[in-house]
């Protein structure tokens, strides 16, 4: 499997320099290569594929070698950024992206190495070529594996590492924890089927007046002056550490579930309608549903608990108890049964579905008797 592992870069203010030259090297590579695309499609209708360019790209790296500032660039990190441009064009393709438009050298922040390819760890330092070796700050140690790629980063906090390692399947183990079944929502991020709840803590919603000021401040600054550049510095700070305190959140949560429990029950469930709701969006995109599921998977392989994906359809309509549907619109968050009269909070009650459609043969309720599946059409 591979994990990659981000260190943060203490570059001097020439390497900060050099780096910044790359970058831009890079970026006018891609919107090269991207023009070049878009004018074939226009003159000719025939596509080209990345072994064409990768040739155009020796020849424009070999142009006046003295003086050619894309010999920044090192040469297999340029073939990269050729890959990144044809994966982009193979996701539009596939209806997965929109097409690919041209980046400005401020939104360009990465550059993707091969180990020993113009980039490498040597000692306790990180070697890039046309920038040195640069001090890392190794905040924890590098696990023994294979090093894959070298991708470094320019953020609004800094420079980092992110180094990907290959490293052995890790063997199956059992975990002695219980099942539990997990319904993910905005009112509650989580709701789990023995009862307990995790509510987001909405570090976006609680930064919004701040990020007003910053964004008030960057409309009062003069395009193109040093002062707006300093206002935007400012306010992609302060995006960046709503991020890192919304992943953060996260990386607790998820270890927490891997530890507890051995079988976690999930619902198979698309966000995109929740993205696509403009009275959900910015809700969403706060609690960041699909950063759980991306940290859980991980986390469950380490911990040796196992994930199980059950059809979402009627979890939340079906009464845990009895089996009986019972329909309510969403601003309803109480379900209350008329035939059995269970009362319980809407999202534990979608939990408990949804771990018994996980954990026990479909048309079986918690006594084994007859029920109509939570994934199945209303009679």
């Amino acid at each position: 499997m591979f994990r990659t592992y981000k260190y943060r870069l203490y570059p001097t203010d020439e390497q900060k320099q050099a780096l910044s030259d790359i970058l831009q090297a890079g970026c006018w590579l891609y919107n090269s290569a991207l023009h070049f695309r878009r004018k074939r499609w226009r003159e000719s209708r025939h596509s080209v594929t990345y072994y064409e360019q990768a040739a155009m790209w020796r020849d424009w790296r070999d142009e006046e070698p003295d003086e050619n500032p894309l010999r920044m660039l090192n040469m297999t990190a340029g073939q990269q950024v050729l890959r990144r441009l044809d994966s982009a064009f193979r996701e539009f393709f596939q209806g997965k992206r929109g097409y690919p438009r041209f980046k400005e050298s401020p939104r360009f922040n990465s550059v993707n190495y091969k180990p020993g390819d113009g980039s490498r760890i040597k000692g306790c330092k990180l070697y890039v070529q046309n920038a040195g070796l640069i001090t890392v700050r190794w905040h924890r140690s590098l696990p023994d594996g294979k090093l894959k790629n070298i991708i470094v980063l320019r953020k609004s906090s800094g420079w980092y590492v992110c180094l990907q390692v290959e490293l052995p399947e890790p063997e199956p183990g059992q975990h002695a924890g219980l099942a539990v079944g997990v319904d993910m929502g905005i009112t509650h991020a989580l709701a789990l089927s023995d009862g307990t709840t995790f509510d987001s803590p909405k570090y976006l919603q609680q930064s919004l007046a701040k990020l007003r000021r910053l964004q008030r401040k960057v409309a009062r600054r003069k395009k193109g002056s040093k002062r707006r550049r300093k206002a935007i510095q400012q306010l992609a700070k302060q995006q960046e550490h709503i991020a890192n305190q919304r992943r953060d959140c996260w990386h607790k949560v998820t270890r927490k579930l891997a530890d507890t429990y051995g079988t976690i029950v999930l619902e198979n469930l698309s966000l995109n309608f929740m993205l696509q709701n403009g009275s959900l969006a910015r809700s969403a995109h706060d609690v960041s549903l699909g950063m759980f599921r991306e940290l859980l998977a991980y986390k469950a392989i380490e911990a040796g608990c196992s994930i199980v994906v059950v059809n979402p359809a009627y979890t939340s309509q079906a009464c845990s108890g009895c089996g009986c549907i019972v329909p309510k619109k969403l601003n309803v968050r109480i379900h209350h049964c008329p035939d059995c009269g269970l009362i319980l909070d809407r999202d534990i009650n979608a939990a408990r579905n949804i771990k018994s459609a996980g954990t026990r043969p479909l048309g079986a309720n918690v006594d084994d008797c007859v029920m109509r599946s939570p994934g199945s059409s209303p009679l």
